[in-house]
């Protein structure tokens, strides 16, 4: 019988906002984004951290040896500069990589900021457990996860969270079965391929 919750770390990477400069707005974001957006009951594990590559490689171990998350979303440290580096991290601690995650975030925002080109997100698989780095901006945040939708709602770009549940119900195995996550469909709707045979 599978789990009746997923459990989700978050870990906001900021220099400044985890020494206290200034408020973290990282976190917050993505709890108030997922706490709408899924059905099936959550439970968080949030952690904000400094730009340190150790740091965010052993947070992200912790969260999936230890914790044993089934989802870790990320923010901030995925641009250009010196100090950022939790794509490095992320494919550290990796086992598998899914570069098309990325790719799809890159391509929502170049439809908001030309400057999204120097994104670096990426995603990976550790164990069982899905990571994605995702933007450092709320906004930005929102529109990856969500996609770009017309007037009356329905999807011209799909948000990257639409692959996301049935990437989790292909991770699972006899030993450890995986959440059924479902979703609020008028934020986005979780796409399983008519032939996958993975019910709640």
């Amino acid at each position: 019988m599978t789990k009746q919750f997923i459990k989700i770390g978050l870990v906001s990477i900021s220099d400044r906002a985890s020494s206290g400069v200034y408020e973290d707005k990282g976190l917050p974001s993505l709890k108030e984004w997922l706490s709408s957006a899924i059905i099936t009951p959550i439970t968080f594990q949030a952690r904000l951290i400094a730009d340190e590559q150790c740091e965010i490689e052993e947070t992200l171990k912790d969260l999936v040896d230890a914790e044993e998350c089934h989802l870790i979303l990320t923010t901030g440290g995925t641009g250009p500069a010196l100090r950022d580096v939790t794509p490095e991290a992320t494919l550290a601690i990796a086992d598998k990589t899914m570069p098309g995650f990325g790719e799809q975030m890159r391509q929502i925002s170049l439809h908001f900021v030309p400057t999204a080109i120097l994104s670096r997100q990426v995603a990976v698989i550790r164990k069982q457990c899905l990571i994605i780095n995702l933007p450092g901006q709320p906004k930005a945040i929102a529109q990856t996860l969500e996609g770009l939708k017309d007037a009356s709602g329905q999807p011209l770009v799909h948000g990257i969270f639409a692959a996301v549940p049935y990437c989790l119900d292909l991770l699972a195995t006899a030993e450890k079965p995986m959440p059924f996550i479902e979703t609020n469909e008028a934020i986005v709707k979780a796409f399983r391929p008519k032939s996958s045979k993975i019910t709640s």
